[in-house]
């Protein structure tokens, strides 16, 4: 079965037999010289001033940098799942909150973001998804994060990168803590948190906030190549292996060929007639509006192995996405494209011609642009 969804992405080979050897006890130095080279490498790769690492999906980084950076009131925008989530992490721990709430294909603006600060001085921390993947939507999140900071520097910024980190390199000068997960670009299995922080968010942390997710436990304990509390050893083992693949190939070389990916799947299937969804596309994913999303879904898994993810709550019968992250390799995600064309025949929606893994293998050998 080749795995396209947007999270878990497959987990390469390579990766898996790196995981595969016997444990290591996390309080040796064996594994705190693991820890050391796995946090090099994503200073190099995010490039903030601290980075901690939590064993936890990228919803525990969320809930960790909301309730360790929000003293007042939240503003949040919701334009899909993981938008709405903010909100809900507010809720649970009775932090005020004022909610941006968007279709799922609309990016918000930085007028709308500026016009909420302006009428409310007790915002003091803004949270707001990159690649806001329950639709495949992109945020225009550097020019507000920018803006926001012009506007007053102490607000914080959240930025949940879970779907973009990884996938582009990601403008983080304005933004105070920018959140990664383990099962998406980084092809490991669910479960590791990445979070890259500020000084300007270490110092308002201060002594931190809650307990499993205080961050300034895990700082004053990962500065020293450990963790508050056990870590999460066999990922962490995956990710130093999977983030030296990156830095094999290079970063921006990484950026470079996910982007043409992006573009070849994007202008392949809108070259058949198919909807792209959002108004600005992630490059993480690849996101179709169509009203027979779950037959094509189904149809797809069952006669060709290839398995894409659905929509969610009301979009759940409405659209199909398809993954773009990661080490994908080009004749894999050439098969599925392939895939879709056919299927769309065997529908009767659209007779084959071939246009779909023409247009694609085009751009991704750079004869067309």
């Amino acid at each position: 079965m080749l795995l396209f969804t947007p999270g878990p992405t497959p987990v390469p080979e390579k990766i898996r037999n790196s995981m595969s050897l016997p444990t290591i006890h996390h309080r040796t130095p064996e594994f705190e010289a693991i820890f050391s080279r796995t946090r090099e490498l994503l200073f190099k790769l995010i490039g903030s001033d601290e980075i901690i690492l939590l064993a936890s999906t990228g919803t525990g980084a969320m809930e960790s940098a909301v309730i360790n950076l929000t003293s007042s009131r939240l503003l949040f925008v919701n334009a899909g799942k993981f938008g709405e989530r903010f909100g809900k992490i507010a809720e649970a721990h009775k932090i005020n909150f004022t909610e941006l709430k968007y279709e799922w294909n609309s990016p918000t603006s930085v007028e709308d973001i500026i016009k909420e600060i302006d009428k409310d001085s007790s915002i003091d921390a803004v949270a707001i998804q990159i690649s806001e993947s329950s639709g495949g939507l992109r945020h225009p999140v550097e020019e507000i994060a920018k803006a926001i900071k012009q506007k007053n520097k102490n607000i914080m910024v959240i930025a949940d990168a879970i779907t973009a980190m990884g996938v582009e390199k990601i403008d983080i000068s304005n933004i105070d803590a920018i959140i990664g997960g383990s099962q998406k670009a980084f092809m490991l299995p669910p479960g590791l948190a990445i979070l890259g922080l500020s000084n300007s968010a270490i110092a308002k942390i201060g002594k931190g906030k809650g307990f499993y997710f205080n961050l300034y436990s895990e700082i004053k304990k990962q500065r020293t190549n450990t963790t508050a509390y056990t870590a999460a050893t066999t990922l962490i083992i995956g990710l130093l292996a999977m983030l030296e693949e990156f830095d094999k190939i290079g970063f921006d070389e990484v950026y470079r060929r996910t982007a043409l990916r992006s573009n070849a799947v994007i202008s392949a299937l809108s070259g058949i007639g198919l909807k792209i969804y959002p108004k600005t596309p992630s490059k993480a994913m690849t996101t179709i509006y169509h009203d027979k999303s779950p037959e094509i879904k189904k149809r797809l898994q069952k006669e060709f192995n290839v398995s894409v993810a659905s929509g969610q709550d009301e979009m759940k019968d409405l659209m199909f996405r398809i993954n773009n992250m990661g080490l994908i390799e080009n004749n894999e995600i050439a098969w599925a494209i392939n895939s879709i064309e056919v299927l769309l025949d065997r529908m009767g929606l659209r007779q084959f011609n071939g246009d779909a893994n023409r247009i694609f293998t085009e751009i991704i050998m750079s004869l067309k642009s």
